[in-house]
C-alpha cells in the first residue's frame, strides 16, 4: 500500500500538486503582509503542506472555538472559494484519464480543508 501512496503522491505532484502549493503558497505570503491576518498565512501554508503530498494523511476535526468560526467565514470569502475553484478545476482535467480518476478524486476532497481550514488539522 505504501508503494501505491509514493506512486500517486509522484502523479500529483506532477499533474497538480506543484501548482496549488504555488497557489497556498502565494494565498500564505499575501496573508502575512498583515499583522491581524498572520493565522490566515499559517493556515495556508499548512494546508500547502498538505496539498503538495495528499496521499497516505487526512484531516481531522478538531474543537476550536468560535474565533475558528469566525475565521472561517472570513477566510472562505477571501481565499476558500477560489482556491476551492482551483481544485475544481484540476479535478475535471484529472478525471479526464483512467489515472487521474483517484487524483480527481483526492482533488474533491482538499475542498472542505480548503473552504475552512480552522478548526482541522492534518495527520498521517
Amino acid at each position: 500500500m505504501g508503494l501505491i501512496r509514493l506512486i500517486l503522491n509522484i502523479i500529483w505532484l506532477i499533474s497538480a500538486g506543484i501548482w496549488l502549493f504555488i497557489a497556498y503558497i502565494l494565498a500564505g505570503v499575501i496573508a502575512c503582509i498583515f499583522i491581524i491576518t498572520i493565522p490566515f498565512g499559517v493556515a495556508s501554508f499548512r494546508i500547502a503542506n498538505y496539498v503538495l503530498w495528499p496521499f497516505g494523511r487526512e484531516v481531522v476535526q478538531v474543537d476550536a472555538g468560535a474565533a475558528s468560526t469566525i475565521g472561517n467565514v472570513v477566510w472562505f470569502v477571501v481565499a476558500g472559494l477560489w482556491l476551492a475553484l482551483g481544485h475544481v478545476a484540476t479535478a475535471v482535467v484529472q478525471a479526464l484519464t483512467i489515472i487521474g480518476l483517484p487524483l480527481a478524486w483526492a482533488n474533491l476532497k482538499l475542498i472542505p480543508v480548503t473552504c475552512f481550514p480552522f478548526g482541522k488539522e492534518i495527520v498521517s
